[in-house]
């Protein structure tokens, strides 16, 4: 484990900051009681994303989305029971969907390893809020973009490979007849959504689904990208056996509860998403892909 702190000001100059990196290991039990000992606020962001790789490596998936989960409840239960988290799920867990748009409500059934594990971690926290009263909220997040995301492969995310691709001047590859649904938060959104369940009281105890009312199928994603950028191709291509196995079909999420209870909805259109992600791996880009 080791310390750095940064300092700087926010784009106006009018607000300073001091922030303190400690880069760790989230599965490491020994420095956990040390990093939320004084913690307000926790974020709980640490995890394994990929899907792929949960199903190839189901052990370190285990490690790092359930094991280190509780490890860090069971600390903030020993030495900072007061401190607010909110955990970062996923849309993963509900599978397959029986209804669209899914619900809270919706069954939770996932069809990978890492579907398995967040529903663990998930309910990890919400165990501990209701029998040990920590503050909780869990966000289920559904495709989350934009800039600083990963884009140098596919193993977390396809529109992040799919941003990297069009800026570089490769072809897109469309899995499947790409009529699979989706809706999209851009990253601004999703840190309101953090802030909000994390100071508003109405949050505690609650789950709540993110998404988008804009629903869009994968070919005319691929067509805004390539409209955005002013040039580009994409092509259809048949699933890889590993991905055609755990892909969960159309998917777009009803984000009603966290509407009515937090205020929150989306700001930034996907169409504006879109090319501020552009512009920034443009000028950017040589820092995240080799």
């Amino acid at each position: 484990m080791s310390e750095r702190t940064y300092k700087g000001s926010c784009h106006c100059g009018k607000v300073s900051y001091e922030v303190t990196a400690n880069i760790a290991d989230v599965r490491d039990v020994h420095s956990l009681p040390y990093l939320v000992g004084d913690c307000e606020v926790i974020f709980s962001l640490a995890g394994q994303t990929s899907h792929l790789d949960s199903m190839a490596d189901p052990y370190t998936d285990l490690e790092i989305n359930c094991r280190a989960q509780l490890s860090l409840l069971e600390a903030c239960r020993l030495v900072n029971p007061d401190a607010r988290i909110v955990f970062a799920s996923t849309r993963q867990i509900y599978g397959r969907p029986e209804y669209l748009p899914v619900d809270e409500r919706h069954p939770i059934h996932p069809i990978d390893v890492n579907g398995i594990n967040k529903t663990a971690g998930e309910w990890y926290h919400l165990l501990y809020g209701q029998v040990y009263g920590i503050p909780v909220c869990v966000l289920r997040l559904t495709n989350t973009y934009g800039p600083r995301m990963r884009v140098k492969d596919a193993r977390q995310t396809f529109l992040g490979y799919w941003l990297r691709q069009i800026v570089v001047g490769e072809e897109i590859a469309v899995f499947g007849d790409g009529l699979q649904q989706r809706d999209f938060n851009y990253v601004d959104d999703a840190v309101d959504a953090f802030l909000l369940a994390a100071t508003r009281d109405e949050a505690i105890g609650k789950t709540y689904n993110l998404g988008d009312s804009e629903v869009v199928n994968l070919l005319d994603l691929a067509r805004k990208l390539v409209e955005l950028k002013g040039d580009g191709s994409f092509k259809v291509v048949p699933f890889p056996e590993d991905r055609k196995a755990i892909d969960i079909g159309d998917y777009y999420s009803d984000f009603t509860r966290i509407k009515a209870d937090l205020g929150w909805q989306p700001r930034v259109g996907l169409d504006e998403g879109l090319r501020r992600s552009i512009d920034f791996y443009r000028e950017h880009g040589s820092s995240y892909w080799p």
